[in-house]
């Protein structure tokens, strides 16, 4: 009892250091500005999209590349039988108690995939990205030289103290 005792106040006299360390406030410090890529030059922030998009796909592009070798196996191995012996190689909705899981030679060949759908999502991304940038360039250099172009879109007021009052509509003055 005076072992776990001595345990805990050491434990706490640990501890005290980490709850007086005062809170990080710097605004330099915050995760928002850590992935700050305004100045970066504009492949890097094609390849920080490429990196996002390779593997926010990576649960879905698992679960199909799973499903796709359990539906391969279920076919190699029975031919689609849907007796209850049968389905022990099924995917996993229709699989049965007792399934048989797969080899490690398998879940590589998934693993790889898998992998492969995520690289080839992300690229076809980055395809789709460059092209519709091309096309926005492409536009704007076949304008003429002096050409004075108009965005239609509201200015929003930062704060709304400083949005304007609506005012009412004035008719056209007559000639």
């Amino acid at each position: 009892m005076i072992k776990i005792k001595r345990t805990t106040l050491f434990f706490l006299l640990l501890a005290i250091p980490v709850f007086l360390a005062p809170a990080q406030t710097s605004s330099a410090n915050t995760s928002a500005n850590f992935f700050d890529l305004s100045g970066a030059p504009q492949w890097v922030r094609d390849l920080r999209r490429w990196e996002i998009v390779a593997f926010g796909t990576i649960p879905f592009a698992m679960f199909t590349a799973t499903f796709g070798m359990d539906m391969y196996r279920w076919n190699e191995t029975n031919g689609m039988d849907w007796s209850d012996n049968g389905r022990k190689y099924a995917p996993w909705p229709m699989k049965t108690a007792g399934a048989i899981a797969m080899e490690s030679q398998e879940m590589e060949k998934t693993l790889m995939i898998a992998a492969g759908i995520c690289v080839t999502v992300a690229l076809t991304d980055l395809v789709i990205t460059q092209v519709k940038r091309h096309k926005a360039r492409k536009r704007i250099e076949s304008l003429p030289h002096n050409a004075t172009t108009i965005n239609r879109r509201p200015l929003k007021p930062d704060t709304p103290e400083e949005a304007p009052e609506p005012q009412e509509p004035q008719a056209a003055p007559s000639p």
